[in-house]
């Protein structure tokens, strides 16, 4: 997956609403926000890649339905961190007390809090060191468990 970011807080900021305008009118591309305010944008993934990411999902939805523990996305799904970073991982659980805290309109738009559970899955053309990087900073904002399948 490429990915660049674009350091564009001298130029304009971003609140949480029009990021998430932005994201929703370029369906095409992956939009992350890092606790800097920098816009990190990601080009889909190959068909490999996101064959794995669909049974990875499918595997934790399937977990969930046996369970009835909380709610469950996948890469689409995104998360504005206490740190102000918005970030999409790969795969995300959030526990049932947790997701009935929100709002209906919270629910509905990226989720203002940390999940519980993340996975990232390297892809073939991802660099290793922004996986763990980014999994840090799960961790500082509240993470309970995450993977990093490499």
């Amino acid at each position: 997956m490429d990915v660049f970011t674009l350091n564009v807080n001298d130029v304009f900021s971003l609140s949480d609403e029009q990021f998430y305008k932005l994201s929703t009118q370029n369906r095409n591309l992956r939009f992350e926000r890092t606790a800097r305010g920098e816009l990190v944008v990601m080009s889909p993934v190959g068909f490999a890649g996101s064959y794995r990411n669909a049974r990875l999902t499918q595997r934790l939805m399937n977990w969930l339905d046996s369970s009835g523990t909380g709610v469950a996305c996948d890469s689409s799904g995104g998360f504005i961190l206490p740190n102000q970073a918005i970030r999409s991982p790969d795969a995300a659980w959030v526990s049932q007390e947790r997701w009935e805290a929100l709002s209906a309109e919270q629910q509905e738009k990226f989720l203002p809090l940390c999940p519980d559970l993340v996975v990232e899955l390297r892809s073939a053309t991802d660099e290793l060191k922004p996986l763990q990087q980014k999994m840090q900073e799960y961790l500082d904002n509240g993470l309970r468990l995450g993977w990093l399948i490499n």
